[in-house]
């Protein structure tokens, strides 16, 4: 059976109300739409009454973005979460998600400004603004994001911790092709070919991983090894290639803490990222 679709901030919390009535624990999962098998593993992944919110949310997008064209399909969303075992999908208006004279936003810090925050300034502003928005108006227990957005999770994380959010973040192993390409909403955008040579891209992150293993600790030798190896998919540009502290997302000279590899890489005109932990 097919979960009911609100669309107003009032509905949402009707719905909530009821289900903590009934004792439910209460389960998030932000998305933009565009749903995959990676975002139902996210609402799997859920417990008691799981609210799928699906809100193409504009204020995460830079003048030069996708958002026009990022695409919308709701019918085809509602199934996915039908089979998935969603209870409620939250699909909310911008009118209703930012109501006329908004001003307030969520001042992310130096986390917002690395990696992907360096090439899409306000992106992370836009992210934890409308997540914390969704946190207050569906009060969930827990919350579940995927690991291919590493960024995005650790900011998010890192907000709940410094706003005193009561909310528990999970975050869900990131769910891949057969042939190792994480699941992105944006996959679809890829031609024949580009779909062929974007696997490359958790190729060239899996070496990196074994070469840490095999006892390089120089970051700056696995970065650089990492970038040749992107820069070598045919039709792709390397947006950024890094090794970073895991908690920090600060630049490494040596492998002596936790670690991230994390890549952003336009294939085409359609960037990818992806990580891996080292």
């Amino acid at each position: 059976m097919s979960p009911p679709v609100v669309t107003t901030v009032a509905e949402v919390r009707a719905a909530v109300d009821a289900a903590r009535a009934d004792h439910l624990p209460v389960s998030l999962v932000p998305t933009m739409g565009a749903l995959h098998e990676g975002h139902a593993a996210l609402i799997r992944a859920g417990t008691g009454f799981v609210v799928v919110s699906i809100f193409v949310n504009p204020t995460q997008f830079g003048p030069k973005e996708d958002f026009a064209k990022y695409p919308r399909t709701l019918d085809a969303d509602r199934a996915i979460c039908a089979a998935a075992g969603a209870s409620l999908i939250f699909a909310p208006s911008v009118d209703e998600m930012y109501p006329s004279n908004s001003f307030t936003s969520v001042e992310v810090g130096t986390l917002g400004d690395l990696l992907c925050g360096a090439s899409r300034p306000g992106h992370f502003r836009g992210v934890c603004t409308v997540v914390l928005k969704l946190f207050n108006i569906v009060g969930p227990d827990t919350a579940h994001f995927g690991a291919k957005d590493y960024q995005q999770a650790r900011i998010i994380g890192q907000m709940v911790r410094d706003l005193n959010v009561p909310v528990e973040v999970r975050v869900e192993p990131t769910v891949r092709e057969p042939d190792g390409l994480a699941l992105s909403s944006r996959n679809r955008y890829l031609n024949a070919p580009e779909r062929a040579a974007a696997p490359a891209i958790y190729r060239a992150l899996q070496a990196a991983h074994m070469r840490a293993h095999a006892g390089e600790v120089d970051a700056a030798r696995l970065e650089s090894a990492l970038h040749a190896e992107l820069s070598a998919i045919p039709g792709a540009r390397v947006d950024y290639a890094r090794v970073v502290d895991a908690y920090t997302l600060q630049p490494l000279a040596r492998l002596d803490r936790p670690a991230v590899a994390a890549v952003a890489v336009f294939v085409g005109t359609t960037r990818l990222i992806d990580n891996v932990t080292i």
